[in-house]
């Protein structure tokens, strides 16, 4: 199960977290299909946040037709937007860690990795999305 974790500086939308992070989840393969996301009531109890928040990123993501509502039982995972290459346990996820590694050793920050990263992305991508949008949506 998920576990959402709330930054109240980062400037993004609380729903909006649960959405991204509901996304990342499924991209890497750690929500999938028929799995069941935490309720509202146990996401309240971990963040501290408003009931209704959550239930605003769990329409959102009906919406995006990534989940479903079971009435009584909770909101279930419909369609995965994992990819091989994308799996937690995948070796372009190990060579990336590495890579990680070795940029802390050399005393970069994790602003400065996000920089270096998202300029490579730019780069190589195109004109870079907001977290959890992208110019294609996934095709699950």
């Amino acid at each position: 199960m998920v576990e959402y974790r709330i930054d109240r500086r980062s400037g993004v939308a609380t729903y909006l977290q649960i959405v991204q992070q509901t996304k990342q989840a499924l991209r890497l393969g750690l929500l999938e299909p028929g799995d069941r996301l935490p309720t509202a009531r146990e996401v309240v109890a971990a963040t501290a946040i408003n009931p209704n928040t959550v239930l605003k990123a769990y329409r959102e993501l009906e919406r995006e037709g990534l989940v479903e509502p079971r009435p009584g039982l909770g909101t279930f995972v419909r369609r995965s937007l994992a990819r091989p290459g994308a799996a937690a346990d995948s070796p372009l996820r190990a060579e990336l860690a590495d890579w990680t590694d070795r940029a802390r050793a050399a005393g970069l920050d994790h602003e400065d990795v996000t920089a270096l990263v998202a300029s490579v992305l730019e780069e190589r991508f195109g004109k870079t999305a907001a977290p959890g949008e992208r110019g294609h949506e996934e095709n699950g």
